[in-house]
């Protein structure tokens, strides 16, 4: 990787982002050394620009930034050091150095669900439920969404909230496993409707079917 350093005298930022959850951490600074100690011991190691030596973050703390991987930026000038951090990042014991909780938003749990259904279509072990709905078949996947679709009107109608959130949690399981089988993704359901969220969306419709009619 081809990183300048000269534009700030031997200096780059380093912004620090949690691989999991996509949060920023913090921000510091690297050298060509510190980024080579940083690559060589996948332990993430920053030049301080107040003390003129380099540190790893957590080797007084413990709370160190295990390397996932870095991206330079379209400049050379940047780097995006994604982790998996150890304990908080921030010095004064917080998650970030913004002060900021590092947490995972939930909806992101649903692409990881996705990769974990996919290396399941990719690998079918035995013993595996996801394994034996993919052998069972196209029309078998989609009529479990279907009993599970009917679970979760029950449960809307004559249920409680526990059990609705219980039985919708199935009904996108089993819809995922489905859009896997035909080679989809979830992330295909929400750029459907992040297309219908424009306002325009409905006047697009009506006049692409009115070319069809033609």
């Amino acid at each position: 990787m081809d990183i300048d350093f000269n534009k700030m005298e031997g200096l780059v930022p380093a912004i620090i982002q949690d691989a999991t959850t996509k949060n920023v951490l913090m921000l510091g600074f690297m050298n060509k050394e510190a980024y080579e100690k940083t690559v060589a011991t996948q332990k993430v190691t920053f030049w301080s620009r107040s003390r003129q030596c380099l540190w790893t973050k957590g080797e007084t703390s413990g709370n160190y930034l295990n390397l996932v991987s870095i991206q330079n930026d379209c400049d050379d000038d940047t780097l995006l050091v994604k982790v998996h951090p150890q304990g908080p990042t921030c010095h004064k014991g917080t998650d970030t150095c913004w002060g900021e909780d590092n947490d995972m938003n939930p909806l992101l749990f649903l692409t990881e669900l996705q990769d974990f259904i996919e290396k399941r279509h990719e690998e079918m072990p035995e013993g595996s439920y996801t394994t034996s709905l993919f052998k069972k078949g196209v029309n078998r996947m989609a009529q479990k969404v279907g009993e599970e679709a009917l679970e979760t009107v029950i449960e809307a109608t004559n249920g409680s909230d526990e059990q609705l959130v219980y039985e919708a949690s199935d009904m996108f399981y089993h819809l995922i496993v489905l859009l896997t089988s035909k080679g989809l993704r979830i992330e295909d359901i929400a750029k459907e409707l992040q297309r219908r969220h424009d306002p325009e969306w409905d006047k697009k419709r009506r006049s692409e079917k009115a070319k069809e009619t033609k």
